[in-house]
């Protein structure tokens, strides 16, 4: 499919006062998180919740800084995630993507809010036996 990219709007929720930002991001559904460079974290006053082991592609492990929360902003939707700080661009994985109802679609290799939801992000929850109404 190619490159996918997007706009997204960065804030950290916990320091109002610094100023949101906006990325370029490369979508990717077959990545996890969202990744950012070390020069976001720093701009974002981001600090370090812990460290996670990453796997790069040649099978590599790495540890890399874990920072957060993040706001994350695109159209009419917004997310709060951790991030791991690796890498030269920013990249949004699946848990971002799917926490704002995102969708990349291949015919125009854009990232774009759920055709099927376009005014309100939608997920999918199962709720538990004890939560579950009967109907009478």
């Amino acid at each position: 499919m190619g490159l996918v990219v997007g706009k997204v709007v960065l804030a950290n929720p916990r320091k109002p006062k610094l100023a949101p930002f906006e990325v370029e991001v490369v979508a990717d559904s077959g990545a996890v998180h969202l990744c950012i460079p070390e020069h976001v974290q720093v701009q974002l006053g981001l600090e370090e919740i812990s460290q996670k082991e990453v796997i790069l592609a040649d099978g590599t492990p790495r540890l890399v800084p874990y920072v957060g929360p993040i706001e994350v902003r695109f159209k009419n939707r917004i997310g709060f995630v951790g991030a791991l700080v690796m890498g030269d661009e920013t990249l949004l994985g699946a848990i971002p993507m799917e926490d704002m109802d995102l969708v990349i679609l291949p015919k125009t290799k854009k990232l774009d809010v759920n055709p099927a939801s376009p005014n309100i992000a939608t997920s999918v929850v199962k709720c538990s036996r004890g939560e579950r109404k009967t109907r009478t």
